[in-house]
């Protein structure tokens, strides 16, 4: 019985500390890049103040990195995030986590980036279109709107997407790390490439007076309200920057887990970071700000290159997103599954999804049971709002976590902490206090979408203690 047990419960420890840092650059950088700049530069207006939210931002995102390096380092399983809240504060708020990362922020961020995929794919291919066929439009009221709900092309092509892989990752997750080394190796190198051809090919001198002139910083300084405008920009730039703890889901597969989850969650984000400020600053280099703010479709990338290129820019960007949002997604799918894998074998998911493939040691039920909801996002047409429900959730969790380390370090000092956060306790504080701060923000700013987050959160309450109930039964 011991033997059986085992063989469904334990994973093949293969992924190395480059594939890690691959599976954490990798998720980080999908679509968002080259599309947030748009709204972000129209919500500040001036391009010194949305400079300076993408380097907030990336401070925000290191300082976290490295507050849950010593948690990873605590908790080496499967479950990342979720094992560090249910062990830090409670197992009630570890299911909540899970529950939201099921409900809408993994399952929505992959079904939002698998449609990015389709859509970009859709320039080599016209016929791909957004158009639905079979469907029908629902009519909500604000801020949701209207609603297409049944199939398109594009769709289609993002379920399908999702389906191959899916079939990656239960085929085992030697391939999948694999592929998520060489295509972050790719996309990183694309997107480094599109930095120095900004600042080396693109450069644009009428840009240049124009973005770093009069209008580059407020006359008359930060005032509350573009203070506010900050906050609400920070969205666009911190999601563009998320999924960097994804890493710590597959703990139970990494072959020194205690070392490599923080190394890996350090390096790859402060390499995605200085990436992602360098793009921002050879797109104001390239474009003058009136442009990037009317980019179509929101696609700055994509109109920076055209600019360096023409037409044939166009294609350049497009096969580099493409490329970006399939590796993306392989990241999220690899380390959402392991969540749902942990909670079940906590008896708070489905049981099935507790127990790995015989032959491929990977947790294959959750890894079905996620592609088949998220089909139902892609289907929805909602993942885009779900997304807008739950940053201030997400921005939640990511404080309670950090404050789970505070709450070990005095309960329990005994466990070995083979990773320290650098800087205790000022960093990790530093790290809760701003994160709060653009949480606050946005909970006046967008007032809507913070409190409809937060209702899908508190719908998980009564979940957990059914859960519970029958789990006992």
């Amino acid at each position: 019985m011991q033997g059986g047990a085992s063989s469904n419960t334990e994973f093949n420890r293969v992924i190395s500390r480059l594939d890690a840092t691959a599976i954490v650059a990798g998720s980080m950088i999908g679509s968002g890049v080259f599309i947030v700049a748009a709204d972000m530069l129209r919500t500040v207006h001036h391009p010194g103040l949305f400079l300076l939210v993408w380097i907030l931002s990336g401070v925000i995102t290191v300082l976290g990195a490295i507050t849950y390096g010593e948690l990873a380092a605590m908790y080496p399983q499967a479950g990342g995030q979720y094992v560090y809240l249910r062990e830090g504060i409670s197992p009630l708020f570890g299911y909540l986590y899970g529950w939201t990362l099921f409900l809408v922020i993994q399952t929505g961020t992959i079904a939002a980036v698998a449609v990015a995929f389709a859509r970009f794919v859709a320039v080599f291919f016209p016929q791909i279109t957004p158009d639905v066929y079979l469907g029908v439009t629902v009519n909500f009221p604000a801020p949701i709107g209207a609603i297409d709900v049944g199939l398109s092309h594009q769709r289609l092509l993002a379920i399908v997407s999702i389906v191959v892989l899916t079939w990656i990752n239960v085929r085992g997750v030697r391939t999948a790390a694999l592929i998520q080394t060489s295509l972050t190796a790719i996309k990183t190198t694309a997107l480094l490439a599109l930095i120095l051809l900004g600042f080396a090919i693109g450069r644009n001198p009428e840009a240049i007076a124009l973005n770093f002139g009069a209008s580059f910083w407020p006359e008359h300084g930060l005032t509350a309200a573009l203070l506010a405008a900050m906050g609400a920009a920070m969205v666009g730039s911190l999601f563009s920057m998320d999924a960097w703890n994804n890493v710590g889901f597959a703990s139970g597969e990494l072959k020194r887990p205690e070392k490599d989850v923080p190394f890996a969650m350090a390096a790859g984000v402060s390499l995605v970071v200085i990436l992602y400020v360098l793009a921002n600053l050879a797109y104001l280099v390239v474009l003058p700000q009136a442009a990037i703010e009317t980019a179509p479709q929101d696609r700055v990338g994509t109109l920076a290159l055209q600019t360096i290129f023409g037409e044939t820019g166009l294609y350049i960007m497009a096969a580099a997103i493409v490329i970006s949002t399939f590796g993306c997604n392989n990241g999220l799918i690899l380390a959402g599954a392991r969540v749902y894998y942990a909670m079940a074998r906590d008896s708070l998911f489905f049981k099935s999804a507790g127990t790995l493939h015989p032959v491929h040691r990977t947790p294959a039920v959750a890894l079905v049971v996620q592609a088949i909801w998220i089909s139902v996002l892609c289907l929805s047409g909602t993942y885009n709002q779900l997304l807008d429900f739950v940053i201030f959730a997400a921005l939640l969790f990511y404080v309670m976590t950090a404050a789970s380390l505070f709450a070990l370090r005095r309960r329990r000092p005994d466990l070995p902490r083979p990773v320290r956060a650098p800087g205790y306790p000022v960093l990790p504080a530093l790290y809760i206090a701003l994160t709060a701060i653009v949480a606050v923000n946005l909970l006046f700013t967008r007032t809507t979408y913070a409190s409809l987050g937060l209702l899908i959160v508190l719908l998980g309450v009564p979940v957990y203690f059914l859960w519970r109930k029958f789990a006992r039964a």
